[in-house]
């Protein structure tokens, strides 16, 4: 169940447009995506066009929409970010555009072009077609390489970025740093308003599979890294409404804003907590042989000359599964937003879709 705030005094004291100015959110059939619309219809904004491709199902928005007076002028949209017309069609006269919409692919190829290429013409037609007041865009935590963080230091905004993700073999990521280096450039190029938002491990009902950050899937077996480390959660209805609000929060063009939740579990309590609702078998690695293993990979890696290809490395050890800690403080003074579902609350509903339905359908990476 979502939870909507449509009278949130923050909100409607400070906010850099109408209610009924158009916004664009692309990628709006999407687990993320389908909570923004509903945050934003909660919040009171009516004039809202969703971008989908005409391939996504559109189950869950429906469900979505179908929640709210049919009187809100909810436009959808289908097409392609790669195509220049629907680009257009997409951004014209839109004051905002929350752009979540990103490419998946395995390819480092076809994650540029899904992820910067397709920023890159949104962005075009924005400025051409749109009333810019404010780009929104969401990032990722896979951005960030804590390679050179010692154990137990704080992962904030401040950290180091991946400048190596072909070594750390991690196409999602590349695309996303090119995506963020595309928003930044037209910033300064054109006076571009904008915002980037990096989202941690986002979690909730309706996504079913565990994150690499958890640990390895592989062969109906799930082996879990370290255990000890903190898993940057962050529930999907809090996750969307700090996107929001950051996209409506004045005095804040051109900042980055890590999304994780004040309750985080460590990745024993996670599993631990998961296994109670899903039915699989797990080990738990130490890091250090986790470590060392990927060391071993990687080198074998190279010395075959990608024969076996580098999926463990040591970057992708320290991305996902190094004891590091996170902070919010930036995103909760400068935004002015809080977690509204806590910890507890937030695990029985995303558990919830497991014991009604069962089964476990592996991790994501």
């Amino acid at each position: 169940m979502t939870e909507h705030h449509p009278s949130n005094p923050a909100v409607n004291s400070e906010c850099i447009v109408s209610r009924d100015e158009p916004i664009l959110v692309t990628g709006s059939s999407g687990f993320i995506g389908t909570r923004i619309v509903e945050t934003l219809l909660g919040y009171g904004f009516n004039n809202i066009r969703c971008f989908v491709r005409p391939s996504s199902q559109l189950g869950r928005l429906e469900n979505a929409l179908r929640q709210f007076d049919a009187s809100k002028d909810i436009e959808l949209v289908r097409g392609d970010l790669l195509s220049l017309e629907d680009c257009a069609k997409a951004a014209e006269g839109v004051s905002i555009i929350y752009h979540l919409a990103a490419g998946f692919d395995k390819s480092f190829a076809a994650a540029f072009m899904n992820s910067a290429l397709a920023t890159r013409n949104l962005l075009d037609a924005f400025l051409e077609y749109g009333r810019p007041r404010r780009f929104v865009n969401v990032s990722s935590f896979a951005v960030y390489s804590p390679l050179s963080l010692k154990r137990g230091a704080t992962l904030d905004e401040t950290c180091p970025l991946e400048d190596a993700p072909q070594e750390r073999f991690d196409a999602y990521g590349f695309g996303k740093l090119k995506q963020e280096e595309m928003v930044r450039e037209y910033g300064s190029r054109y006076d571009l308003r904008y915002v980037i938002l990096r989202p941690g491990y986002v979690f909730g009902p309706g996504k079913r599979e565990l994150s690499g950050r958890a640990g390895i899937n592989t062969f109906g077996f799930f082996i879990q890294v370290n255990g000890s480390n903190l898993l940057p959660l962050t529930y999907v209805d809090n996750c969307a409404e700090a996107i929001v609000r950051a996209g409506l929060k004045p005095g804040i063009d051109g900042e980055v804003f890590n999304i994780v939740d004040d309750e985080i579990l460590a990745g024993r309590d996670f599993l631990r907590a998961c296994k109670k609702a899903m039915v699989f078998r797990s080990a738990r690695v130490p890091y250090s042989l986790a470590y060392g293993a990927c060391f071993l990979w990687e080198k074998y890696s190279t010395w075959s000359k990608g024969q076996l290809p580098p999926v463990f490395n040591r970057r992708r050890c320290s991305a996902e599964w190094k004891s590091q800690r996170y902070s919010n403080q930036k995103l909760k003074e400068r935004v002015g937003w809080k977690p509204r579902v806590p910890m507890k609350q937030a695990m029985e509903r995303f558990l919830e879709q497991f014991e009604s339905n069962g089964g476990y359908r592996g991790c994501d990476s």
